[in-house]
Order: C-alpha cells, then structure tokens, then sequence
C-alpha cells in the first residue's frame, strides 16, 4: 500500500471531524443595465472597515461577503445565503453581479476606490488600493472570485507547506472543473492587448463579447491577476522560512516603475503605501496562500513568522454564475477532497524550474483547457491534462469514500459530479457559460450575467431573510460603525507617522 493511503487510513474520525472551512466571496454591483453602481457602499450594511461579514475589497462598488468558521459545508453555504439576502434587502435596484469578469466598466481611473474613514488604519487601506490602481490598472482590480478557508487539526507548517506545494502542481483540475470565465466585456480589456476573439463577427471593434473558445478561467490567466513586476520574487513554498524571507526581500526591494510614482503626488496626495516591489504581504498573488488570524495592527508576516500556519487560503476559485451565491456545497465538499489529496500525497521541494512551469501549466489550461489534446509539464515531461486530471480524480475515490464513512453523505457524490464534468467537456461550467452566451444571449457576456445575477436575486428572495437575522445583522451593522468612530476617535499619529511605522521592515521580524 502507498505511503498516501497509509496516511489516509491513520487520519482518525476526530481530526476529519475538526475540518474547518469559510468563504469570502467578492462581487461587483452593477446596474439593472449591466454597468458598474458608482454609488458608495451602503449605508446600511455598515463599516466596510469593522463590519465582521460585509466590506470591499477593491472598489468601493465591489462587496466582499465573509462568512464564519464552519464544521460543514451545508452550514457554511446557508451562511452565506443568509448574507447575501440581508445585503440584497439594502442594493435598491442594483444586483450582486453574477460573474468574476466584471460588468460594464468606465474608465480606468473613474472606478471608484473602496473608502474606509478618517483613521489611519481605513486610510492606509485605501492609500494600498491606491497603489495597486497606479502599479496594475483599476480594471483588473474588479476582478472578482470565491476564497475558500480551510484548516484540519493536527498540521503544522511542515504540512500546510506540503498540502501547498502539491495544490500548486494541481490547481489546473480546478481551473477545468470549475473555471467559469470564458469571456468578458470588451470594456475590461480596453487599450490593452489582449489575444481574445470576439463572440460574434457581427460585433462592432471595442465593444460587445470578447472570449477564448477553450478558455476555463481568464480570470486566473494572463488577463486576470498576473504581473510581469511579481514574476520577478523568487517565492519558494518548501518552508515558511523561506517563504516569508522572499516575501520581506520584496517588501524591502525598491521597484524603479514604482519609485517614478511616488509615494505621494505634487499635490500631497498618496499614490501608495511604498515603492517597493510589494507594498504589503498581500499583494503577492497566488492560487493558494498560508494564512493566520492577525492581532490588531500586526503584519501578516510577523503574524505568521511567530505563530505560525493556521490555516489555507484557495485563491483560484471562479464565481459560479449558475448557483445564487456563486458556490454550492458539493463544490466545497470536492474541495475538502481536493485538499486532503494535496496533503496526503508525497510532496517533493520546489524548484525554480517546476515553479517557471507551474505557472505556464495555469496560463495554458486558464486559455485552453477544455482543447482536446493539451500538454501540460509534470516533472520535466509533457503530459495530456485529460490523463493527469483523470489519474488526480481516480485517486480521490479512496478519500471521498473515507470522509464519507466518517462525516456522512456528499463525499462521493460530489467526486462523482466532478469525474462525470471532466469526462464530458460540455458540462463544464466554461462551456455552459458559452453555450448560454450563444443561445439565449445574443452572444453577450453582459447580457448573461445580467440575466444571471438578476436570477440569483430572483431566487433569493423567494426564501426572505427571517426577522430576527435580519434584526442581528441590524445590529452588526450599527455595531461596526460605532466601532469604526471608535477607531477614529482614538487615533492619536499624524497619518505619515503612522504609514512609516507600519511600513517599517521590524514589523515583518519577530
């Protein structure tokens, strides 16, 4: 028997019992129209800075709901739904938009950045926000997609860093299983470069539907969150150590593109928080990333550094536009799947090698993963994606049927929809996406999301939020106001002041 299986069979009922997972989940709001709501965050959901499920992230018009720690997936998933339709009682005639590419955007430097107060710490986040605008453009910002928590008792950073390494080699499954961004508005692509076709031959050039026809996931491809700027920070994921020192390397690098912006304009406003190659640790994109709950004011790395991993985050998550809430349960129960393999598999140390290829092996199945016949690079050699994603899902059977034994029913029947998926092309959320733009929508990527996100609307209000959630989301929201003037209130740094010292490398020590 292999040394994984081995692993499996010694995974006892209470560490599985102790999985736990979350989700934040980012969507823009748009119009009845299909274009961006200008309008400032709700007032009535809240402090963006302090509100424990409701903030941005970006964009001042892009919601970022955050569920709790959950012991199941069902609970986490009617969590969410709770969420959404206390948020939805208070969008008037604006909807949570369906897809991750985004709506009809204006121009780059009229998308509004996400606004957090008068204190230091909302400022220093809106400053950030400014700096990711100016280094990357504010259109590739409003990107939005699914965060999924997870954690198991009894890993420590050793592995996390294992579960990482391998989820890393594999992700490409999850970009052709659940990949459903296809297409996009021409708008987002405005001025650049981008290599997509158009939907149809009848559209005018600069606007309507632009698409790649094998495409899974330009959100997690060359169009999405990628940077020539980052490819350059040699991260290696074989341990923290080494991991946070390239990520400090970066904080501490300046970057001479970045340098020409400033950290402020002639005016004395800021463009960023740094020059460096990364403002903040959280600049560093990634499919996965290893994550602890911070202290008040303390940096993500220092926190990790001292307390170590306590928990993964999934980044490669597209929005589901066929589910209400962009995510359903079988779907984070495949993930819990997907994790334990990544973590009970054998995991070799990285090299810059396999992480040059990794990272071509996620353009090529973002753009063409549903293309019958394509190569992937696994250890040096060229492999078909439909024979390695085949071997990936066949050695989950054994795991599904564990979970299943121990935690109850799903298990295998969501390892079961995703093999029946993969087996038939045209099931894949990709392809549904395609299909539908081409049957009901005039080949309109606007269209369908509209329609989409209106549905989702639609079906949510069908089951309105009871009286007494929507009374304690209520009081959230009243909470974390009061919270955010508190906050304000006990400032005492001029904002430099303050920038300097957070930005100061001995926070990332210990």
């Amino acid at each position: 028997m292999s040394n994984w299986l081995l692993r499996l069979q010694a995974l006892d009922a209470g560490r599985l019992q102790g999985m736990r997972r979350g989700v934040e989940k980012e969507s823009l709001r748009a119009l009845p129209d299909g274009s961006l709501a200008m309008t400032p965050h709700p007032a009535g959901l809240g402090s963006a800075l302090t509100h424990p499920h409701v903030t941005t992230d970006f964009s001042e018009s892009q919601l970022e709901l955050i569920t709790g720690v959950h012991a199941s997936s069902e609970a986490c998933l009617q969590e969410l739904t709770d969420i959404h339709r206390a948020v939805d009682a208070l969008l008037g005639d604006e909807v949570m938009w369906a897809s991750s590419m985004p709506c009809s955007l204006p121009t780059d430097e009229t998308i509004p950045i996400g606004r957090y107060g008068s204190s230091n710490v909302g400022r220093a986040k809106s400053v950030y926000r400014m700096g990711l605008g100016h280094r990357y453009g504010r259109r590739m910002q409003t990107i939005s997609g699914i965060h999924y928590n997870w954690s198991m008792p009894g890993i420590d950073n050793v592995g996390y860093f294992d579960l990482i390494r391998n989820f890393r080699r594999h992700s490409f499954l999850l970009l052709v299983l659940f990949g459903a961004s296809p297409a996009l508005c021409s708008s987002f692509v405005a001025g650049r470069d981008h290599g997509l076709q158009p939907m149809s031959s009848q559209q005018a050039p600069g606007c309507g539907t632009l698409h790649l026809p094998h495409a899974t996931s330009l959100r997690m491809g060359r169009l999405g969150y990628q940077s020539d700027a980052q490819a350059s920070i040699a991260a290696s994921f074989n341990d923290l150590a080494g991991y946070a020192h390239a990520l400090e390397q970066a904080m501490r690098r300046p970057y001479p593109a970045y340098e020409q912006f400033g950290v402020m304009n002639p005016g004395g406003e800021y463009n960023q928080l740094s020059t460096s190659l990364l403002q903040i640790e959280n600049e560093f994109y990634g499919t996965i990333r290893p994550k602890r709950v911070i202290r008040p004011g303390e940096r993500p790395l220092h926190a990790l550094r001292e307390r170590g991993v306590e928990y993964i985050e999934v980044r490669c998550m597209d929005l589901d536009p066929f589910e209400p809430v962009g995510i359903n349960a079988s779907t984070m129960r495949f993930l819990d799947i997907f994790l334990l393999h990544c973590l009970l598999q054998d995991s070799p140390p990285d090299t810059p090698e396999e992480i040059a290829a990794l990272a071509r092996n996620q353009h090529l199945t973002a753009s063409r993963g549903r293309e019958l016949g394509l190569k992937l690079e696994r250890a040096g050699e060229s492999v078909l994606l439909r024979d390695w994603g085949q071997t990936l899902l066949d050695e989950m059977a054994p795991i599904a049927a564990h979970l299943e034994q121990v935690l109850g029913g799903g298990y295998t029947e969501a390892l079961r929809e995703a093999c029946a998926r993969f087996a038939k092309a045209d099931e894949l959320p990709s392809a549904r996406v395609l299909a539908a733009l081409r049957a009901e929508h005039a080949d309109s990527h606007i269209g369908f999301v509209s329609a989409q996100s209106q549905r989702a609307r639609d079906t949510l209000r069908r089951a309105p939020l009871n009286p007494e959630l929507q009374a304690r989301f209520a009081q959230q929201a009243r909470e974390s106001l009061a919270e955010q003037a508190r906050i304000e209130a006990a400032d005492t740094l001029p904002f430099e002041a303050f920038r300097q010292q957070y930005m100061s490398p001995v926070q990332l020590e210990v």
